[in-house]
């Protein structure tokens, strides 16, 4: 196997990956770290919990050895550590999140959450990456899809609940406007299942994010035959403001201390422009 299978079983299973202990002995520098902040303000002492869908490397996914690995995951426990706690991972499909950071299951959503207007009427947003879509297809690109226009009539995967499936309902709806036959959009519980629909010629394409697509090309596994259409943010999201401002204020830290533009290079994904990290939007009301 190679040392990561996106496909394998145990990667639909809901569960903690990685929780405070089995971290302890990677990151000892947070364990003694003071605390910057404690309950009511996060779930649980000590500990900031995460949700996270593993299945976009080479951003967040699960080697053969069940360990979380990939950018966002490394930026995740960097917040941790600068704010004195041990991350705990809860892995959970993407429609699930939004209502269990409400509920107080976990203290933030790092997953590469989108910015829209009404998420951040919801969530305290904290902007951090840059991204777009992408159309991956069957390795080498039979369907010879090039352009957008060119998914007219075909069946393309999608990752429930996400930006990925609102991005690639416009498609449908722009190639309608246009008099072209529509998308028949088929969504799945996450991107794994996407994949392997695609992977087994159930779909014509899949939708991803440009840095997973260029991974699966790069691996060979398929081609990602349109690319950069919807240039967007992604974010940390929170439901508790303190906390919030907490991580603003360690990730501006993280910044001046260069790990941020290290990391960011390193996997080769789009920085954010502006000079300091702020929450964007008005939150929760």
């Amino acid at each position: 196997m190679t040392a990561f299978d996106p496909l394998v079983p145990n990667l639909r299973r809901r569960g903690v990956l990685l929780g405070a202990a089995a971290l302890a002995a990677a990151l000892p520098a947070v364990a003694k770290a003071q605390a910057r902040i404690a309950p009511p303000n996060i779930v649980k002492q000590g500990t900031l919990v995460m949700s996270i869908n593993p299945t976009l490397p080479p951003l967040q996914f699960v080697n053969d050895r069940g360990e979380l690995q990939g950018m966002r995951v490394e930026l995740g426990n960097m917040l941790a550590k600068e704010l004195g706690l041990m991350p705990e991972y809860v892995r959970i499909e993407f429609a699930a999140m939004v209502p269990g950071l409400n509920a107080k299951r976990w203290d933030m959503i790092n997953t590469g959450i989108f910015f829209t207007e009404e998420r951040a009427k919801l969530m305290y947003m904290l902007p951090y990456e840059q991204a777009a879509i992408s159309f991956l297809t069957a390795k080498g690109n039979p369907l010879n899809i090039g352009k957008w226009e060119d998914l007219a009539g075909r069946a393309v995967g999608v990752e429930l609940g996400g930006i990925e499936e609102r991005r690639t309902r416009e498609v449908d709806e722009m190639l309608r406007k246009a008099g072209l036959r529509g998308i028949e959009i088929r969504t799945f519980n996450n991107f794994a299942e996407a994949f392997q629909a695609l992977r087994a010629r159930q779909v014509d394409a899949a939708t991803s994010i440009d840095a997973t697509a260029m991974y699966w090309q790069g691996r060979g596994d398929f081609t990602r035959a349109v690319a950069g259409l919807f240039p967007q943010t992604a974010t940390f999201a929170f439901a508790n403001k303190v906390l919030a401002n907490e991580a603003v204020g360690a990730m501006n830290r993280i910044k001046q201390a260069g790990a941020y533009d290290e990391l960011f290079d390193r996997y080769g994904v789009l920085k954010m422009p502006e000079p300091q990290f702020a929450l964007s939007g008005p939150g929760p009301g």
